[in-house]
């Protein structure tokens, strides 16, 4: 019933920038928190950065200052802007969605989206 659908990566030089957006459909609970993480090959899933509903933010170490995470809650998107890419940031990115509702937790992913950044 909720769906995220991904979209904005690609191959982009290092230094380069790119966005990715998910928008998310179906029954949602309008307090929640959405996130990125991503996965490289060969490592585990990894937090990138998430966004509460109320627009608190947390960042990763390794992109604080270069990433931007923000969301529409209207359209219940939200969107990664990713400046001064490294070769490292290479992954595929996946949407997380969040939410406490009738004692319980519900969490979804999306398909994920390749960015590859090369030297």
């Amino acid at each position: 019933q909720v769906q995220l659908v991904e979209s904005g990566g690609g191959l982009v030089q290092a230094g380069g920038s790119l966005r990715l957006s998910c928008a998310a459909s179906g029954s949602i609970f309008s307090i929640n928190t959405m996130g990125w993480y991503r996965q490289a090959p060969g490592k585990q899933r990894e937090l990138v950065a998430t966004i509460t509903s109320g627009d608190n933010t947390i960042y990763a170490d390794s992109v604080k200052g270069r990433f931007t995470i923000s969301r529409d809650n209207a359209k219940n998107t939200v969107y990664l802007q990713m400046n001064s890419l490294k070769p490292e940031d290479t992954a595929v990115y996946y949407c997380n969605l969040k939410y406490f509702r009738a004692f319980r937790w519900s969490e979804h992913w999306g398909q994920g989206t390749q960015v590859t950044v090369s030297s």
